[in-house]
Formats: structure tokens, sequence, C-alpha cells
């Protein structure tokens, strides 16, 4: 009787969400997101600043656009050369708080402010900024790894990791949730078309895809939730057996993603700073940056 009263409890949780918040009575109040916003925002105000952009703006031949990416290099974009030759790695991460124009902030900003914050009210700041952080690395290490001729700059690496953090949550607590397939479809059409769009020229899809797999992966290392059986414990009687707190099936997908974490990180850092071009050995993957169209040509190397 105890194990019944227990489901049709969680049953009557579904029905009033599309997934239930981890047993507390309140959730976290989001203040890392909006903090990432400000600094991004200071960031290309200081930008802007320096190349003293609203003066010297006149249009696609100003001054300013002219020298805008050659101050981007200089304050941290990121670029093969400098990761790989001059040592300086932590482009790496400098690189995802730079971007190259008022729209291409906007529209970062905008999506980080409506994945972010409903993400780190869920589950706290100190994950879900990892998972922005470690993804933005990522992306930019995949992104190093094919691109050599261009400097990169933006949040979308980032962006992409929170996107594939909730595709993953979503599989990973699969048991409490309602509405999974809509939940399902939804994610899987915003990433594919976002995906699809970074073929465009001019934008870094290999920082997108890396984003996208790390935040995959950390999402089922990180983000897992206690099963209906194990938050209702305290309410049950106590000579009822409990549930375990997680399923099996979310310790394998632990143990398999945070083993593959590892192994990708270690093979892509030692082929990078080895020199390794990975372009050499995946002949058909710079379809995956840019699709070359009779409108116009894909030359990023």
């Amino acid at each position: 009787m105890a194990r019944e009263d227990l489901e049709s409890r969680g049953e009557k949780k579904r029905e009033n969400s599309s997934y239930v918040v981890e047993d507390r009575d309140t959730q976290w109040t989001s203040w890392l997101i909006p903090m990432f916003v400000v600094a991004n925002i200071a960031v290309f105000v200081v930008v802007m600043y320096v190349n003293n952009c609203p003066k010297h703006y006149r249009g696609s031949d100003g001054k300013c656009v002219a020298s805008f990416l050659g101050r981007l290099e200089k304050m941290g974009a990121l670029k093969w050369e400098k990761v790989v030759r001059k040592h300086q790695s932590w482009r790496l991460i400098s690189c995802i708080w730079l971007h190259a124009g008022i729209i291409h902030l906007v529209v970062n900003m905008l999506s980080l402010v409506f994945i972010g914050i409903r993400l780190e009210q869920q589950f706290g700041f100190v994950r879900i900024g990892f998972i922005y952080l470690l993804s933005g690395f990522g992306g930019s290490v995949l992104s190093t790894l094919f691109i050599r001729n261009s400097i990169s700059v933006g949040a979308s690496g980032a962006l992409f990791g929170l996107l594939g953090a909730m595709l993953s949550e979503l599989i990973t607590n699969w048991s409490i949730y309602s509405n999974k397939a809509a939940a399902l479809v939804t994610l899987v059409v915003i990433v594919v078309l976002n995906l699809g769009l970074g073929m465009l020229p001019g934008v870094d899809n290999f920082a997108h895809i890396g984003g996208f797999l790390t935040g995959f992966l950390l999402g089922f290392v990180l983000l897992p939730r206690p099963q209906y059986g194990w938050m209702e414990r305290r309410n049950l009687p106590a000579d009822v057996r409990v549930r375990s707190k997680y399923k099996p099936y979310q310790y394998v997908l632990w143990l398999v993603s945070l083993a593959l974490l590892v192994a990708g990180f270690t093979v892509g850092l030692v082929m990078l700073f080895r020199g390794v071009n990975a372009s050499n050995h995946c002949h058909w993957c710079h379809y995956l940056d840019c699709v070359p169209t009779d409108k116009w040509k894909c030359n990023r190397t």
C-alpha cells in the first residue's frame, strides 16, 4: 500500500509540471548567469572603448570595423598560432567572453538568459557554472583542432553546452518527466536548427559541436535527479523499504560519460599541443563547419 500511495503522489506531481524539482522547498536564486551576462557586456564595452568605435564607426569601411578583429586578437580571441606556437593556452577560455559585434553579443546574451537562468534555478550555480565554462573550453579545443587561419570569439560553445546538458538531463531523468516526447522533440529540433545555422560561412560550428558534446556528457555526470521513491522516503513508515536514490541506467550513463569526457579532453589537448591538424585525419569534417553553395564559398582551414 505504501508503494501505491507513493506512486500516486508522484503522478500528481507530474500533472502539475513537466518535471519534478528535487526535494526542497525553494529553488536556487539565479545570480551567476546574470553576472556572466554583465561580464560579457562589460568586456564588449571595453573593446569598443579601446577601438574608439563610437567616434570612428563609419559603415563597413570605417576605422573601427577595420581594426576590430585585430583588437579582438590582441585581447584574447582564439587563434591556433597563438595557442600552440605562442603557448597562450588561456585563449581557450578568454575567447568565450569576446564578441565580434553588437548583434553577436545580443543574440548570445538573450540565449544565455533564456537557457541559463532556468538551469541555474534548478541545479544551482556551481554545476551550471562548471558546465558553461568547461563547455566553452571544449568548444575552443575542437575549434582550434580544425581551424588554423582565422580567429574565433563568442560564448556560443558554452551556450551549446547548456543545450547539450538540457538534453542529457532529460534523458537521464526520463522516468520523472511528463510530456517526455514533446520535451525531447523540442530540444532536438532546437539543437539541429542551431547546428544547421552554424554551417553558414563565418560561423564557428566546430566550437558549437565541441561545446554541445561537452555539455551533453556533463549533463549525465552532474545533473541526475533522485527518483520518486527516494525523494518521498520521509513520508513512508519506518519499516517500508525505500528505493535507491538513482536508477541503474543513471549510474551507467554517469560512468560512461565521465570516461568519455576524460578521454576526449586528454586526446584533444595532446593533439592540439602537438600541432596536429585534425582536418588531415577527417577529410569530410570541414562540411560540419561550412557547406559551400553557389552563393558562398568556404575557405577556412
